[in-house]
């Protein structure tokens, strides 16, 4: 055997020996396998975590809807309150006004001057004067005015109401009506929830007519008034001067029952 060719026989040899020895190399040891792996096994865990964010996403989303329902349950029981809130309110004041509207027609026996008896403006200055005439009476015309004025008003109609009663107090100004007559138009402002013309209205009873017996009546809604309108200290005013000068009259219960309300609400 030649030099040459065992040289290429011991090449072959050793070529085959490291053949053989990659190819008995386990998996498991092998440097592409472990690189695999690993990558495999990051892969795995980048997956984990952004199902983990995806829930916890989820969850916040949840809550957020939750907390909307929960706002929105809120807002509508809020409405619901303040709706319930102003129907009593409203029955609250139809009731007053449906009550004081029979007193005055028991109180007239049902005519229709309603409390036209007299002025007692009128009749003070007469007997002052040591006179013996009775007081002035309404006149046919100005009863049937203010009677229709006031008959819209106990039919509900208000708007049609403060414009006949506006009518009657400029046609009849010296009557022994108007007294009544300005009180209710502040009543027919007031059902119409016209707080700051209501006011108005009565305070004119109280500045023009200071002997009228719708005094109290009026001093008391200039109360209600304020009290519409948040004025809480003026209407705590009036309605203590009430209470104080008018002691032991429906009006000043009624002005009593409004302050302990006030008290309660903290105004």
């Amino acid at each position: 055997m030649s030099s040459r060719t065992a040289y290429g026989l011991s090449a072959l040899c050793a070529l085959v020996w490291a053949l053989g020895g990659c190819a008995s190399t386990p998996p498991e040891e092998d440097p592409v396998q472990i690189k695999l792996k690993d990558l495999d096994t990051r892969l795995a865990r980048i997956e984990r975590v952004m199902a983990n964010q995806s829930m916890l996403d989820m969850a916040n989303q949840s809550e957020a809807l939750r907390a909307d329902v929960r706002a929105m349950h809120n807002d509508v029981d809020q409405m619901s309150n303040a709706f319930e809130a102003g129907r009593k309110q409203q029955r609250d004041m139809y009731a007053d006004l449906d009550q004081r509207m029979k007193n005055l027609e028991s109180r007239s026996g049902g005519s229709a001057s309603a409390n036209a008896a007299a002025a007692p403006a009128v009749a003070a200055a007469a007997a002052a004067a040591g006179s013996s005439a009775a007081p002035a009476e309404a006149g046919d015309e100005d009863k049937a005015s203010y009677q229709a004025a006031f008959n819209l008003l106990k039919d509900g109609q208000y708007d049609r109401a403060v414009a006949a009663f506006q009518k009657f107090l400029a046609s009849y100004p010296d009557s022994p009506l108007a007294d009544n007559g300005q009180y209710w138009l502040g009543e027919a402002y007031y059902v119409n929830r016209s707080f700051a013309e209501a006011q108005a209205a009565f305070q004119k009873v109280v500045d023009k007519y200071p002997q009228s017996r719708k005094l109290p009546d009026a001093m008391l809604k200039i109360g209600y008034c304020r009290y519409e309108m948040k004025q809480w200290e003026s209407a705590r005013a009036v309605l203590g001067q009430l209470v104080a000068r008018f002691t032991d009259t429906p009006a000043a219960r009624q002005a009593q029952q409004r302050l302990d309300k006030m008290t309660a609400e903290k105004h």
